[in-house]
């Protein structure tokens, strides 16, 4: 890591380089003589000599680096971390005038880690840290004051290519292939318009992938967002290509079209359909009747989401449904969510936007389990929110439809390469 240099040469090292610099001259007097005196007795052409130099001194009291590396615990703090090492208040003081070690002290997370460069006699000499990802400020304290150095880490983006086939389930199979939990949820929200990942997976289901790693100076950091899928699902392939529009990430069908829907099929994440729509036995009322909406199972506290964008017209409790939202979507949509444990945040004639967290599963009402009823209605029909025909957004068109091939046509070719080893393999 860049350092300035904060001690200047001492005398006997510049004794030591000009002794060197002496020699050198010397050697290059003799030289000549040495071959007059050569050719003189008729000896070969090429002679070797070798001349050993002797090293420049070295200041044994120079001081040098002594880095140590901590890493912060639960309920420590920069007062205990300087006391654990053995250092003294003052020290801290000192360099909280620093306005970046100030706000290091003040929001000091679990695992963030600082070095310090602590002197033989215990005394603090330096201190480094992370501001984020991209910038490292480091520290040299001295007599006369500290010295602060601005290290600018810039991030690299690498794209990496997977793929996997469905046997047993979604992350089981993406774990499998080498993929981490959140480049999994970032393929489900991408496709999760089109695929139903609670219900519809089936084994054989298959997908490509290409999505992106963060470096740094060489060290891989993490993972991060997808840029293009390719997911078979049931007999039927879904592409979907990431582009930039409106300073927004959207993700976009081959035609340009963009995958997001006005409204999300399935309201809640990795959830299991326990009652569909339609006529069925009520399992605690112990009758026929209609059930006008979808369950999903989900353990208790799993987020509830705004199906689509909307203003909400109630947050509270109903009779059988125990906690409940309602969202206005317009045009005559309404949708319903019941059996929250709690609500969100949001209360009635607040507007939220698609994907926003409305409440959280429970069993509030008439429930025999921790579920979520879901509702659809257009103009007060209740329609199956499972098979309901939702409308496509217009495709992107003109110089924005050009500017999206473009910049999509790299991943996809990735997606073909991908696809065409997979072929061979067969």
């Amino acid at each position: 890591m860049p350092n300035p240099s904060r001690y200047a040469p001492t005398a006997s090292r510049v004794l030591g380089v000009a002794a060197a610099g002496v020699l050198v001259v010397s050697v290059l007097s003799i030289v000549p003589a040495l071959e007059r005196a050569q050719h003189a007795q008729s000896v070969p052409a090429t002679t070797t000599i070798a001349l050993a130099l002797p090293p420049a001194p070295v200041n044994a009291t120079a001081p040098t680096e002594d880095w140590r590396t901590v890493q912060v615990r639960s309920g420590q703090t920069l007062g205990s971390l300087f006391a654990d090492l053995g250092l003294p208040a003052s020290a801290m003081h000192r360099v909280l005038q620093v306005p970046e070690v100030g706000q290091l002290a003040a929001r000091l997370r679990i695992g963030s880690e600082l070095a310090f460069d602590i002197a033989p006699d215990g005394s603090l000499r330096g201190l480094r840290f992370d501001t984020d990802e991209t910038r490292r400020i480091e520290l040299a304290v001295t007599e006369a004051g500290i010295e602060r150095q601005i290290i600018e880490r810039p991030l690299e983006t690498r794209t990496v290519v997977a793929s996997g086939e469905i046997r047993s389930s979604l992350f089981a199979d993406g774990a499998r292939a080498g993929l981490s939990a959140p480049v999994m949820n970032s393929m489900v929200q991408a496709l999760q318009f089109d695929i139903d990942f609670a219900q519809d997976l089936r084994a054989g289901d298959h997908f490509q992938l290409v999505y992106e790693e963060l470096w740094r100076e060489g060290e891989r950091l993490r993972d991060g967002g997808v840029v293009a899928v390719r997911f078979t699902n049931q007999g039927r392939t879904f592409t979907a290509l990431r582009f930039e529009r409106n300073g927004n990430r959207e993700f976009f069908d081959l035609d340009g079209r963009p995958l997001r829907k006005n409204f999300l099929r399935t309201p809640i994440e990795f959830a299991r359909v326990t009652s569909g729509f339609g006529s069925r036995r009520h399992p605690v009322l112990n009758r026929i009747r209609m059930h006008r909406g979808v369950d999903y199972a989900a353990p208790i506290g799993t987020p509830i989401f705004a199906a689509g964008d909307g203003r909400v017209t109630f947050a509270g409790w109903q009779s059988g449904f125990g906690r409940t939202v309602i969202l206005d979507h317009g045009n005559g949509i309404t949708t319903l969510y019941a059996h929250m444990s709690r609500l969100g945040a949001y209360r009635v004639g607040q507007r939220v936007r698609q994907g926003t967290t409305i409440g959280y599963v429970g069993m509030s009402g008439l429930a025999t389990g921790p579920h979520l009823h879901y509702e659809f209605r257009v103009r007060g029909v209740h329609k199956d929110p499972l098979r309901v025909t939702l409308p496509k957004p217009e495709p992107l068109k003109g110089p924005l439809l050009a500017e999206f091939r473009r910049a999509t046509a790299p991943a996809l070719a990735q997606l073909e390469r991908i696809g065409d080893v997979q072929l061979a393999e067969r």
